[in-house]
């Protein structure tokens, strides 16, 4: 049998289980938790219920983390294949303003909750045997998602520590889970408050999460190939595959660059996967060949990606290899979740615009799990979208690029280039730089809303 296709099959089971139940029970509705969450907790008490009476079922936790890798890639492959509307671009300072409030917020907490992490497991650590190093772990589940999670976390492999993307892995599922469980009660705090200006009825079928027959207005796709030559479906995952193949040679082009430099750029497939995507765009429109790829489509391709990539992270955690880590990893996810919270809460309410509850509740989404995930919150309290919040958090992607001293930081101490002492040093400068971006910027002013 293959691992693979087992692993595969059972994800979709616990998809298919997992949409039921988001259907049927009503705790599940009104908290709004989407299906690839519920199947992710079942598929993990699953997997780990078979790996405890060691039942063979033809697949492990460990093709769960591959896929998460592979998955990780095709979805930023997908995202930088679809064209970005004109509209959009040109949406003004408002946008950009919110923007570069959420993306400086977002590198702020980038930087902080490493720091804070590995401060936490320089002191719990050495209760568990676990090195501090672990800590850093968190920013790539919460800030990131499970994809960059399990990307870094076999840098830090390659690198002599163990299990680390199962650390990573472990730190994404619970921050998809924070995500709800605190953003959608602040979403309903919101309301009951008036914060939420554009927030109209929730309707039954967003709540319990399908369409009935007439309510199923909208068609997913138009064909840009002829069928009987080739699906309009197998051509889009075709560019995805060169795209792949394009993002194998990339990483060989980095691999050229000095030290941990080339080890750690060429082994970030997620990144080479949109170079790749981005120079095979940049050719079919030179050839006049763009009307070939439908966005609608492609984006449903992301959304596929994003859900089953959900499912897999989950399930791709071992209790047994984190066992005896469980208690330091807890104790740091609550720690950053607060920090988290209080960090995005506190930001939210000064941006400067008419829009900023809508803001705060997409960044703290997108910090503790993923942009899905920021989005599904505006939702909530924007659910026409009449705010531009979700294009901002869109436009937000660019203004990650000034986390890369982060990651080079912490790529450096992985490799052992630098020290412990003084990578905590240059996590906390970055910081400071951060903050004073957001004072340069104005996007660190005078409240706009009050909880109160």
């Amino acid at each position: 049998m293959n691992s693979f296709m087992i692993a595969f099959g059972l994800a979709s089971i616990m998809l298919c289980i997992g949409t039921f139940l988001r259907a049927k029970i009503s705790f599940l509705r009104n908290m709004l938790v989407p299906a690839s969450v519920i199947a992710g907790i079942l598929g993990f008490i699953f997997m780990n219920l078979i790996a405890k009476f060691d039942i063979n079922i033809g697949t492990d936790s460990v093709m769960y983390t591959d896929i998460v890798n592979h998955l990780f890639t095709i979805s930023f492959i997908s995202i930088s294949l679809t064209s970005s509307d004109s509209s959009e671009a040109g949406a003004g300072k408002q946008i950009f303003k919110g923007a570069l409030g959420m993306g400086t917020v977002w590198c702020l907490l980038y930087a902080l909750t490493p720091l804070v992490g590995m401060g936490l497991i320089s002191v719990l650590g050495k209760f568990f045997n676990m090195d501090p190093i672990y800590g850093s772990m968190i920013q790539y589940g919460f800030a990131q998602g499970p994809g960059q999670a399990a990307s870094y976390g076999a840098l830090y492999e390659g690198y002599g520590f163990e299990n680390a993307q199962m650390v990573g892995l472990a730190f994404a599922a619970i921050g998809f889970i924070v995500a709800f469980l605190v953003g959608i009660p602040a979403a309903k705090i919101g309301i009951n408050r008036g914060l939420a200006k554009n927030c109209g009825q929730i309707d039954s079928s967003i709540l319990k999460g399908y369409l009935k027959r007439d309510e199923q207005t909208n068609y997913m796709v138009k064909d840009t190939t002829v069928n009987s030559n080739i699906e309009t479906l197998t051509f889009h995952f075709a560019l995805i595959g060169l795209c792949y193949i394009g993002a194998i040679g990339v990483a060989k082009v980095f691999s050229l660059l000095p030290g941990f430099l080339g080890t750690s750029f060429s082994g970030l497939m997620f990144m080479n996967g949109m170079i790749a995507a981005y120079i095979v765009k940049f050719i079919m429109k030179k050839l006049k060949l763009d009307f070939l790829q439908e966005n609608v489509l492609q984006s449903k391709i992301t959304g596929w990606t994003a859900d089953y990539l959900v499912v897999c992270a989950f399930m791709a955690v071992g209790f047994s290899v984190i066992g005896e880590w469980i208690v330091p990893i807890l104790v740091e996810a609550a720690v950053v979740t607060v920090i988290t919270f209080f960090v995005c809460f506190y930001f939210g309410q000064r941006f400067g615009g008419g829009n900023d509850f809508e803001r705060t509740l997409g960044l703290y989404g997108t910090s503790t799990g993923t942009v899905p995930s920021g989005i599904s919150l505006i939702r909530i309290i924007d659910p026409e979208f009449k705010t531009n919040t979700a294009v901002e958090l869109g436009v937000m992607n660019i203004i990650m690029f000034l986390s890369t001293p982060v990651y080079i930081i912490l790529l450096a101490l992985a490799s052992k280039t630098i020290s412990l002492p003084i990578a905590m040093a240059g996590l906390a400068v970055c910081c400071i730089v951060y903050l004073i971006v957001l004072k340069l910027s104005k996007t660190w002013g005078k409240k706009t809303y009050s909880w109160k």
